[in-house]
Protein backbone atom coordinates (compact mmCIF):
# COMPACT_ATOMS: atom_id res chain seq x y z
CA UNK A 1 0.00 0.00 0.00
CA UNK A 2 1.35 3.28 -0.93
CA UNK A 3 2.03 5.73 2.00
CA UNK A 4 -0.47 8.80 2.34
CA UNK A 5 1.05 12.01 0.99
CA UNK A 6 1.20 14.52 4.35
CA UNK A 7 -1.58 16.60 4.33
CA UNK A 8 -1.02 20.23 6.19
CA UNK A 9 -1.51 20.47 10.01
CA UNK A 10 -5.32 20.79 10.85
CA UNK A 11 -5.75 23.72 13.39
CA UNK A 12 -9.21 22.33 15.03
CA UNK A 13 -10.70 19.22 15.74
CA UNK A 14 -13.78 20.91 14.47
CA UNK A 15 -12.26 21.42 10.86
CA UNK A 16 -11.33 17.65 11.04
CA UNK A 17 -13.85 16.64 11.67
CA UNK A 18 -15.66 18.61 9.05
CA UNK A 19 -13.08 17.03 6.46
CA UNK A 20 -13.85 13.09 7.87
CA UNK A 21 -17.48 14.06 7.35
CA UNK A 22 -17.17 15.61 3.74
CA UNK A 23 -15.28 12.75 3.27
CA UNK A 24 -18.23 10.28 3.81
CA UNK A 25 -20.91 12.32 2.17
CA UNK A 26 -18.57 12.30 -1.13
CA UNK A 27 -17.02 8.67 -0.81
CA UNK A 28 -13.55 9.71 -1.21
CA UNK A 29 -10.97 7.73 0.58
CA UNK A 30 -8.34 9.18 0.06
CA UNK A 31 -9.47 12.10 1.70
CA UNK A 32 -11.01 9.86 4.38
CA UNK A 33 -8.16 8.22 5.14
CA UNK A 34 -6.18 11.66 5.47
CA UNK A 35 -7.71 12.74 8.32
CA UNK A 36 -6.45 9.60 10.47
CA UNK A 37 -3.57 10.01 12.31
CA UNK A 38 -0.75 7.88 11.41
CA UNK A 39 -0.60 6.34 14.76
CA UNK A 40 -0.52 2.38 14.41
CA UNK A 41 -3.30 2.21 16.77
CA UNK A 42 -6.09 4.08 15.39
CA UNK A 43 -9.18 2.63 15.51
CA UNK A 44 -12.97 2.61 14.28
CA UNK A 45 -16.00 0.75 15.27
CA UNK A 46 -19.28 0.83 12.92
CA UNK A 47 -22.39 0.32 14.05
CA UNK A 48 -22.83 -3.32 15.07
CA UNK A 49 -19.38 -4.11 13.74
CA UNK A 50 -16.20 -5.18 15.32
CA UNK A 51 -13.24 -2.90 16.06
CA UNK A 52 -10.97 -2.39 13.25
CA UNK A 53 -7.39 -1.35 14.75
CA UNK A 54 -4.90 -0.19 11.80
CA UNK A 55 -5.25 2.31 8.80
CA UNK A 56 -4.93 -0.75 6.66
CA UNK A 57 -7.73 -2.75 8.13
CA UNK A 58 -9.85 0.76 8.65
CA UNK A 59 -9.18 1.11 4.90
CA UNK A 60 -10.38 -1.52 4.09
CA UNK A 61 -13.68 -1.04 6.03
CA UNK A 62 -14.33 2.20 4.62
CA UNK A 63 -13.40 0.69 0.74
CA UNK A 64 -16.49 -1.98 1.84
CA UNK A 65 -18.34 0.69 2.72
CA UNK A 66 -17.84 2.80 -0.33
CA UNK A 67 -18.85 0.26 -2.24
CA UNK A 68 -22.52 1.08 -1.81
CA UNK A 69 -21.87 4.37 -2.51
CA UNK A 70 -21.16 7.22 -0.75
CA UNK A 71 -22.45 7.73 2.83
CA UNK A 72 -24.77 10.80 3.62
CA UNK A 73 -23.93 11.49 7.01
CA UNK A 74 -24.73 14.81 8.81
CA UNK A 75 -23.39 15.85 12.34
CA UNK A 76 -25.88 16.54 14.53
CA UNK A 77 -25.90 17.96 18.20
CA UNK A 78 -22.38 17.92 18.61
CA UNK A 79 -20.77 17.67 22.32
CA UNK A 80 -17.27 18.82 22.64
CA UNK A 81 -14.59 17.95 25.37
CA UNK A 82 -11.04 19.81 24.53
CA UNK A 83 -7.99 19.55 25.93
CA UNK A 84 -4.34 20.98 24.73
CA UNK A 85 -3.33 17.86 22.67
CA UNK A 86 -7.09 15.65 23.09
CA UNK A 87 -10.50 16.20 21.67
CA UNK A 88 -13.41 13.90 22.66
CA UNK A 89 -16.85 14.92 20.15
CA UNK A 90 -19.74 13.10 20.72
CA UNK A 91 -21.93 13.15 17.81
CA UNK A 92 -25.78 12.79 16.63
CA UNK A 93 -25.12 11.53 13.10
CA UNK A 94 -28.26 11.77 11.10
CA UNK A 95 -27.89 9.42 8.20
CA UNK A 96 -29.94 9.25 4.84
CA UNK A 97 -30.11 6.62 2.65
CA UNK A 98 -32.28 5.63 -0.50
CA UNK A 99 -33.93 2.71 -0.77
CA UNK A 100 -36.15 1.12 -3.18
CA UNK A 101 -38.94 2.50 -0.59
CA UNK A 102 -37.57 5.75 -1.25
CA UNK A 103 -35.80 8.07 1.28
CA UNK A 104 -34.72 6.43 4.85
CA UNK A 105 -33.36 8.30 7.67
CA UNK A 106 -31.40 6.28 10.79
CA UNK A 107 -29.59 8.06 13.47
CA UNK A 108 -25.96 7.04 15.25
CA UNK A 109 -24.75 8.04 17.92
CA UNK A 110 -20.59 8.58 17.30
CA UNK A 111 -17.83 9.39 19.72
CA UNK A 112 -14.87 10.45 17.49
CA UNK A 113 -11.27 11.28 19.26
CA UNK A 114 -8.88 13.96 17.75
CA UNK A 115 -5.43 14.46 18.96
CA UNK A 116 -3.43 17.16 18.22
CA UNK A 117 0.12 16.22 16.89
CA UNK A 118 3.02 17.16 14.15
CA UNK A 119 0.62 17.00 11.55
CA UNK A 120 -1.81 19.11 13.85
CA UNK A 121 -5.21 17.47 14.63
CA UNK A 122 -6.03 14.47 13.18
CA UNK A 123 -8.41 11.57 14.26
CA UNK A 124 -7.40 8.50 16.30
CA UNK A 125 -10.39 6.84 16.72
CA UNK A 126 -14.61 6.75 15.66
CA UNK A 127 -16.82 4.39 17.06
CA UNK A 128 -20.52 4.11 16.05
CA UNK A 129 -23.36 2.82 17.43
CA UNK A 130 -27.05 2.87 16.64
CA UNK A 131 -29.22 5.50 17.49
CA UNK A 132 -33.08 6.03 17.56
CA UNK A 133 -35.26 9.01 16.89
CA UNK A 134 -35.86 9.45 20.85
CA UNK A 135 -32.17 9.40 21.12
CA UNK A 136 -32.66 13.07 19.39
CA UNK A 137 -35.36 14.00 21.69
CA UNK A 138 -33.47 12.91 24.88
CA UNK A 139 -30.42 14.86 23.84
CA UNK A 140 -32.07 17.83 23.49
CA UNK A 141 -33.80 17.66 26.93
CA UNK A 142 -30.41 16.57 28.32
CA UNK A 143 -28.28 19.54 26.75
CA UNK A 144 -29.86 22.48 29.03
CA UNK A 145 -29.19 20.44 32.28
CA UNK A 146 -26.08 20.28 33.94
CA UNK A 147 -25.14 18.00 36.95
Amino acid sequence: MARRPPAPPIASPDEIEQQFYEALQRGDLERLMAVWSDDEEISCVHPGGPRVVGATAIRSAFESIFANGAVNAQPEKVRRLQTHDCAVHSVLEHIQVMTAEGPQSAWVVATNVYVNGARGWRLVSHHASPGSPREVQEIVEAASVLH
